[in-house]
């Protein structure tokens, strides 16, 4: 087997971050330039920006460039949520942080902006307001669905109602009855 097979026959094996640490560490155990080289071809071949001194990067590293999976690591899956006052853009009302944990709709009217992909990234180029029309009460727990009037998305979140200004119980029933 030539160095670039096995270089492919390693990049083939990596679906996971798990599986990219440790194919990185079996390069950096194997300590072969040739391997190192190989790897830079072939993930040039399948359009990744690889310096020629990439050769010398951890196992690791050299693998997700290799895949273009660098920027990727780079990205917060789990954002840290800001609770703060906002100004709802349906209905205009100061709506007052969460208290517990942050609130991302209006307690008086239920609507929503589409600003996240992952909860609290702001992430979202979109900025259309999440209309409420649905909601469902399963396991002690009520869940709004939102739907995005300018794009169509669709989203699910639970709503507050041990804050100190909880969502208007009568608006999620309503809401409910119509979804």
């Amino acid at each position: 087997m030539t160095d670039r097979e096995r270089a492919r026959e390693m990049l083939a094996r990596v679906k996971t971050r798990g599986d990219a640490k440790r194919v990185g560490t079996e390069i950096d155990r194997l300590d072969d330039r040739n391997l190192r080289l190989a790897l830079v071809e072939e993930g040039r071949a399948r359009g990744a920006e690889l310096p020629d001194e990439a050769v010398g990067w951890p196992g690791k590293r050299l693998v997700r460039r290799a895949l273009a999976r660098d920027g990727e690591a780079q990205v917060r899956r789990n954002p840290i949520a800001v609770d703060e006052s906002f100004a709802c853009g349906h209905c205009g009302r100061e709506v007052p942080p969460g208290g517990r944990t942050a609130r991302n709709h209006c307690p008086f009217c239920l609507y929503s902006l589409h600003v996240d992909v992952v909860p609290g990234d702001r992430a979202a180029d979109c900025g259309g307001l999440l209309a409420p029309v649905g909601a469902s009460f399963a396991h002690d727990t009520w869940t709004l669905v939102h739907r995005c009037e300018r794009c169509g998305a669709e989203r699910r979140v639970r709503a507050l109602l041990d804050v100190d200004v909880p969502d208007d119980m009568t608006a999620l029933r309503e809401v409910a009855a119509r979804g």
